[in-house]
């Protein structure tokens, strides 16, 4: 006759089990962080910023520079590479340039609590940029970017020339964020996550979540490569960027109505069809509570105006430089161009 199991045995045989597949998870991950890193490597300069090291492409002036320096701040997921792929290139020599990977994310270090926070990380580029010798600068903030764009211009107006805000998110919304945020960014359960299931998930969906960012744009076929967004997958990547999102709706919904504090040069720029971050609470917003900003509002266009709208967006570090440029008719310019390129948006996986 067979031994029937105690049932402590058969609690034992699955807490065995579970824990092997945990481990063969988490050693497939450290791989496969690796690999990532390995090819996308770094492509800054780390700095120690007070007890933690920001890591960041900086780009000296040509000297026939017409452009005051111009610092670059990425969104959600991303790191330098993504928006130095929209403006090293066309704004090369023309002025002197920061891309920074923001605390934890690409090669910077997260540094303190304080780093959860726009306000926190806002404080790291302002010493960053003191460090090396920037003392005022055009702020370009794309998507999360944003908020810290907008955290920067009301903490260091004295080291703000003007204000970029491209599809920025800097105002409560309804809702929250995705569930694997809140996952990640938790104690205990977070870390496991992090390090077992979250990277092999993440590479599942890359090319349909990246898609999804442009949508309905067509985005660029190798984008994905060019830029690294997969750095973003490594586990403590992964769980620095998760506790930046879960944080967000309580930090705008306490640090927005100082916006109107600010005082510098502000252009906003901003689409009708972003599926990522609500256009009409943020950049509307942005445009009323920062007077004399000037909002840029684009039919056709997604949550990737560096990309989409580049020459567009390089206008308005123009304008905000000074050099006024006519966005209103650009912007009009560029609706048939997007209507004919749209893509079908229920074809992108979700």
């Amino acid at each position: 006759m067979p031994i029937p199991l105690r049932p402590g045995l058969i609690v034992l045989a699955i807490v065995i089990f579970l824990a092997a597949l945990l481990l063969v998870l988490a050693a497939a991950t450290y791989v496969r962080a690796r690999m990532i890193e390995a090819a996308y490597p770094n492509t800054g300069t780390l700095t120690d910023v007070g007890g933690y090291r920001l890591n960041a492409l900086h780009v000296p002036a040509g000297p026939n520079a017409d452009l005051p320096p111009i610092v670059f701040i990425h969104g959600a997921s991303g790191n330098l590479r993504d928006q130095a792929g929209a403006f090293l290139a066309p704004l090369q020599g023309r002025a002197e340039m920061l891309f920074v990977d923001r605390p934890g994310h690409g090669y910077s270090e997260r540094g303190g609590p304080e780093n959860d926070f726009p306000d926190g990380q806002a404080r790291a580029i302002a010493r960053l940029m003191e460090l090396k010798g920037i003392d005022r600068a055009i702020i370009v903030g794309h998507s999360f970017g944003g908020a810290i764009t907008a955290s920067f211009g009301v903490l260091f107006p004295d080291k703000t020339a003007g204000l970029l805000f491209l599809a920025a998110a800097t105002h409560p919304w309804p809702g929250g964020v995705d569930w694997y945020y809140h996952l990640a960014s938790t104690p205990i359960i977070g870390p496991i996550f992090c390090h077992t299931l979250a990277l092999h998930a993440g590479m599942a969906r890359l090319d349909a979540a990246t898609s999804h960012v442009f949508a309905p744009n067509a985005r660029s076929q190798t984008y994905a490569n060019d830029t690294g967004p997969a750095l973003v997958l490594r586990p403590s990547t992964f769980r620095a960027n998760a506790t930046d999102v879960a944080n967000l709706l309580g930090y705008v919904t306490r640090f927005a109505p100082h916006y109107s504090e600010i005082h510098k040069p502000t252009v906003v720029i901003t689409g009708d069809s972003d599926e990522i971050v609500l256009e009409e609470i943020h950049s509307r917003g942005l445009a009323r509570d920062i007077k004399g900003s000037e909002l840029v509002w684009i039919k056709g266009l997604g949550h990737k105006p560096d990309y989409i709208a580049t020459d567009l967006a390089i206008a308005a570090i123009e304008t905000l430089a000074g050099r006024p440029q006519d966005l209103q008719a650009m912007a009009r310019a560029l609706e048939p161009t997007l209507a004919a390129n749209s893509i079908d948006q229920g074809a992108v996986q979700r």
